[in-house]
């Protein structure tokens, strides 16, 4: 039963120990450093696998190849380790909790945070309501290393008893952004670009297609030609009848 007590004074606690994102832009902007061990952080994100592995792939290389166990619960995708072992993740310590129902979700995530011998749990939570997150993070104090709850991006508008909280969207030449809604200590007000490249494909990328902004180009438009321009036009012979 004292596991189901909420404590006010645990969520207000310093950041003691943290894992580094592997980012050091993002590292520079939390408390502590990194992602806080012993807690909750929400990861809210538009749309689910697209974009989270991006975010997290350095955390969990770093973990597994200290031999620490990484566990998955309920990705929304099967993970693709071909992709991730590009990162440095062994996959001989990640493990793959295949659950859908939201109560084994749950249930799965609870078990594995009381266990605590875990280097990270990372669960798919879509349907989680704001009690089962406090309990969560009470349960987070006793483990070992960060907890991540992937959530809806909506989610945002609620409240949350996670200390850390960010929204991950993708955006253009391989970047990703990541905006702090909440962290321990004064708001962050702008968002983070961060290079995040799907692992493998930095190897044999070209530096032409490091940036594909760069190679859209908009062709002008025509219905808002002046007049003059429209005059000084030169008719094509190929594409315009002859008046002969």
């Amino acid at each position: 039963m004292e596991a189901a007590l909420w404590r006010g004074d645990q969520l207000g606690s310093p950041v003691s120990d943290v894992e580094s994102t592997g980012f050091p832009a993002l590292d520079a902007v939390l408390p502590g450093g990194g992602w806080p061990s012993a807690a909750l952080t929400e990861v809210l994100v538009s749309q689910f696998s697209i974009v989270e592995f991006r975010l997290l792939a350095p955390t969990i290389g770093a973990l597994t190849a200290r031999g620490r166990t990484v566990a998955l619960v309920g990705p929304a995708l099967r993970p693709h380790m071909p992709g991730l072992r590009h990162h440095g993740v062994d996959d001989r310590y990640v493990v793959w909790v295949d659950v859908d129902a939201p109560r084994d979700r749950l249930w799965s995530t609870e078990q594995l945070i009381k266990a605590g011998s875990c280097g990270a749990v990372i669960a798919w939570l879509p349907l989680v309501r704001a009690e089962q997150v406090r309990r969560l993070q009470v349960l987070a104090s006793h483990c070992r290393g960060p907890v991540f709850l992937c959530r809806p991006e909506s989610a945002g508008r609620d409240s949350s008893a996670a200390p850390l909280r960010v929204a991950v969207r993708v955006q253009t030449d391989w970047q990703i952004e990541v905006q702090v809604l909440k962290r321990k200590g004064s708001p962050l007000e702008e968002s983070l670009p961060l290079l995040s490249m799907p692992g493998g494909l930095d190897t044999i990328m070209t530096p032409r297609l490091r940036h594909p902004s760069r190679l859209v180009t908009v062709e002008p438009s025509h219905a808002v030609d002046s007049p003059v321009a429209a005059a000084e036009r030169k008719p094509d012979p190929v594409l315009e009848p002859s008046r002969s």
